[in-house]
């Protein structure tokens, strides 16, 4: 089973006053992964930049990295792709280590590590919008007792979060700091990713930023809407014997044919689709129009 899908993500800029220079940071590509293989892509830049490098970043993602010496007073970034998603192998997470266990092995200790512990070692500490705290880990208290199988417990917690917390596009921005999301129940994606991850790290289990896109369906009897649709985000989880497992807090599932796998790092910051330093500018906010589209 798989499925094709075209990918629009348009961003526009448009500055109060001109911007003489800037650097921009664009993770706008898929990463090439077992479940996921990308057969097209185009990026469009108005104004021309006048150094584009394309290359993969310390988290092993496509990045572009652009550079504009002359004064413009907007920017464009249309990327557009075709991508192909394959079905996932289904797991028993009863066969996963209990939780406890798995946080001993990722504990550095006189025991050489393998490589691919080492690796997932990196997304047990705290990142830029993942704090760890005491608050969260009571919060996911009930769903790790002693000796749980170790994605039993992550599923729980994702059901928690989906059944406990509401989808709210006004009610954070970017840098709202998590123990408030977590006071007032309220928030995005985003949020519920990066609160997920804060429970499963201050557990001292490992446990990474997925973002992408989600095919999202129009209400009954309406056409789909070009732009309509926005980025995700999501969460994958290590475990020593079935490796990395992702699921989604925000809609209570295991990501499958309609997650579209973009980038992964330790939150937010390490992912933004766009982002980079300004000489000039005055005010400004992006217009993002995002369009996934099924392909038969």
């Amino acid at each position: 089973m798989s499925a094709r899908y075209q990918v629009f993500h348009d961003t526009h800029y448009h500055y109060d006053s001109p911007v003489s220079l800037a650097q921009q940071l664009a993770h706008l590509w898929p990463r090439e992964c077992a479940w996921q293989c990308c057969s097209s892509r185009q990026l469009q830049i108005s104004p021309e930049p006048t150094v584009r490098r394309d290359e993969l970043d310390v988290f092993g993602n496509p990045i572009t990295r652009l550079a504009f010496e002359r004064p413009h007073d907007e920017l464009l970034v249309n990327a557009g792709l075709t991508v192909e998603v394959l079905a996932r192998p289904v797991l028993d997470f009863g066969r996963s280590p209990p939780w406890d266990q798995t946080r001993a092995s990722l504990t550095y200790s006189s025991q050489a590590l393998s490589p691919q512990m080492i690796e997932a070692c990196r997304y047990r500490f705290e990142s830029p919008y993942v704090h760890l705290k005491k608050n969260f880990v009571e919060f996911s208290e009930s769903c790790f007792t002693p000796g749980r199988p170790l994605l039993q417990g992550v599923q729980a917690l994702m059901e928690k979060i989906f059944s406990e917390f509401t989808f709210d596009a006004e009610a954070t921005q970017v840098a709202t700091p998590l123990v408030q999301v977590l006071e007032r129940r309220r928030g995005v994606c985003q949020d519920f990713a990066h609160l997920m991850l804060a429970c499963l790290r201050s557990r001292g289990l490992a446990a990474r930023y997925i973002s992408g896109y989600l095919l999202t369906q129009p209400p009954p009897g309406q056409p789909r809407l070009i732009g309509a649709d926005a980025s995700h985000a999501w969460v994958s989880v290590f475990c020593p014997v079935l490796g990395w497992v992702d699921f989604d807090p925000t809609n209570n599932v295991q990501p499958a044919l309609e997650h579209i796998t973009l980038a992964w790092g330790r939150d937010f910051s390490d992912v933004s689709p766009l982002r980079g330093v300004i000489l000039g500018g005055g005010n400004h906010d992006p217009e993002v129009r995002v369009t996934v589209m099924p392909l038969e």
